[in-house]
């Protein structure tokens, strides 16, 4: 058993993006998260100062999730084949392969890529997909 005093708590996964709000927005819309105080988007008309640098995304009851950190350049992962590794992808469940299928239909709606389907597997049916920025996520049934 590991003694959970004296570690690290995990806060929030950053995914790193060439544009910040639009990915935030994906997610927001895709997974029912609202932003932090202050990192909303701006008014009509006026400047996203937050959405060049640095936006946060928190369940509806506060707690982090995922956070989206602007970068000049970012290579698109080639996975499954190719140079550039996923390196780190997000696990998202649902309860039965018509949920799967329902979710199939947002995540393109939202503007996601479908990279691999394996929606007919019997033990674990599953879709991987690409955000916006090209950072792979899975929806599979658990």
């Amino acid at each position: 058993m590991v003694d959970r005093e004296g570690v690290p708590k995990l806060c929030q996964v950053v995914l790193d993006c060439t544009d910040a709000r639009a990915l935030a927005e994906f997610y927001r819309r895709l997974l029912g998260l609202v932003y932090r105080p202050g990192d909303e988007p701006p008014a009509a008309g006026q400047a996203d100062e937050r959405g060049r640098d640095w936006l946060v995304l928190r369940t509806p009851e506060g707690a982090s999730q995922l956070a989206f950190q602007q970068v000049d350049h970012l290579p698109e992962v080639t996975w499954p084949e190719g140079p550039v590794a996923q390196q780190l992808h997000l696990d998202l469940t649902v309860e039965s392969v018509e949920e799967l299928r329902v979710q199939h239909e947002r995540v393109l709606n939202l503007g996601g890529r479908l990279l691999y389907d394996r929606i007919d597997d019997p033990e674990e049916p599953l879709r991987v997909y690409a955000d916006l920025a090209g950072h792979p996520f899975c929806v599979f049934v658990a």
